[in-house]
């Protein structure tokens, strides 16, 4: 069983989801059972991108799709913002902030992942162990 939760952005999407369900509980009924279970599905959905691209032999796909979900995910968050779901401007800024930081972690990851991939391939072409 592959191990996740010592991965910097696994710790933050996952302080991000906790967030969010607490934010979420402060919603009026309307917007709760709307934006809300978007929010928190997304938040949790955010997470399982993160275990599959750690256990993923090809995590390159797997991240540009967590990218597109991050991208997603920051919509719908200043969507509620702006509907005015969440309670205060704080809130809302509290959450930009971590997905902005899960955000960087992914486009590092992403990088990451490329710059290895390239590496493995010209030894692999070139005859050098890697």
């Amino acid at each position: 069983m592959a191990r996740y939760d010592h991965l910097p952005i696994y710790r933050a999407a996952f302080d991000l989801a906790v967030h969010i369900e607490k934010t979420v509980r402060h919603f009026s009924r309307y917007h709760k059972y709307s934006l809300g279970t978007e929010l928190r599905e997304g938040s949790r959905g955010l997470l399982a991108r993160i275990v599959e691209a750690n256990t993923s032999r090809e995590r390159g796909p797997v991240l540009d799709q967590l990218g597109q979900e991050l991208e997603q995910f920051s919509v719908l968050v200043r969507l509620c913002h702006a509907a005015g779901a969440c309670a205060s401007t704080r809130a809302y800024l509290h959450v930009a902030e971590q997905l902005l930081g899960i955000t960087k972690q992914n486009t590092g990851w992403r990088r990451h992942t490329a710059t290895g991939h390239s590496h493995r391939a010209s030894q692999q072409r070139s005859g050098t162990p890697g």
